[in-house]
């Protein structure tokens, strides 16, 4: 019963998107935030910084991801004060991976995309047991099924930035209609080797 419950959790509340492209990664995901099936807030942010050149978004306990986001910005930050070479997004992406597994009988209950790009563009999905996989286009959330039929109808390895982001935006939106848990708007992130861009989107109310 227990795990069933916890398996309740990581379903509701969100609709967050990767793409990789050869020019950077776009993480997006939309801004509301639900307790069952009352909306608790509206304006949330779920794409969130770990460098200006690495992002994650977060789905799951609130809590939890506070936790893990401040340890991995802290990781990362260690690794420069102390003049050693900044740690990798691989290297984040396995050491939250393997804490997420050690933990597992006691876990963490998120569900996080890790993107960004140092040598080359990454983009890791990892769930709340420590299964990770790289990815070149993912979705997760409540609202995921809706989303990766838009980006699989869509995705081309040569897109650029640019029509990654409008094809995560767009993505998102379907999540919009159809799924109760998400809701209000997008934030899409375009993230480079020298930074990251963000935009909010709200869809058009039709008359």
């Amino acid at each position: 019963m227990e795990t069933n419950n916890k398996l309740k959790i990581l379903k509701s509340g969100t609709t967050t998107v990767g793409i990789k492209v050869k020019d950077g990664v776009v993480l997006a995901a939309d801004r509301r935030a639900s307790a069952g099936m009352y909306v608790a807030h509206k304006y949330v942010r779920k794409v969130l910084y770990i460098a200006p050149n690495i992002g994650i978004t977060t789905a799951g306990s609130v809590a939890d991801l506070q936790f893990i986001y401040d340890l991995l910005k802290n990781i990362y930050h260690y690794n420069l004060i102390t003049g050693m070479r900044p740690i990798t997004i691989k290297s984040l992406a396995t050491y939250l991976a393997n804490m997420l597994s050690f933990s597992k009988y006691l876990p963490y209950i998120v569900q996080i995309l890790l993107g960004g790009v140092d040598e080359q563009p990454r983009l890791y999905n990892l769930d709340y047991v420590g299964d990770i996989t790289e990815e070149d286009y993912t979705a997760t959330g409540s609202g995921s099924v809706e989303a990766i039929g838009i980006i699989e109808d869509e995705y081309r390895p040569d897109m650029t930035l640019d029509e990654a982001a409008d094809l995560a935006r767009r993505a998102i939106f379907s999540s919009i209609k159809r799924d109760p848990y998400t809701g209000t708007g997008v934030i899409v992130s375009k993230i480079t080797k020298s930074g990251h861009e963000e935009k909010e989107y709200y869809p058009q109310r039709k008359i």
